[in-house]
């Protein structure tokens, strides 16, 4: 079966944001005060082969591990559906 799969990459919690703190300030400088807390981050959406959701998921888990993120310095959250229409309840879990 083919799942539908989003890869969130963000900086762990105590890295240093430069790229967030400058969209905050450019938001601050157009007008859009009370903004705060930005950070900045990857998204990425590709689709999985696999037998069932638990299986895909566990393969999305790797690509994010391996290769979409730096498990040093950034956590990934891996979200997959069966990609139909009606689908409307994702299977969410943080990258290992």
């Amino acid at each position: 079966m083919n799942y539908s799969v989003l890869v969130e990459v963000s900086l762990r919690p105590g890295i240093a944001d430069p790229q967030g703190a400058t969209i905050e300030r450019a938001l601050g400088a157009l007008g859009f005060d009370g903004v705060t807390g930005v950070r900045a981050g990857k998204a990425f959406r590709f689709d999985v082969e696999a037998v069932d959701e638990a299986a895909a998921v566990e393969q999305a888990q790797v690509v994010a591990e391996r290769f979409l993120g730096n498990p040093v310095i950034e956590d990934s959250t891996v979200t997959v559906t069966d990609g139909s229409p009606d689908d409307i309840g994702p299977s969410t879990v943080p990258a290992l």
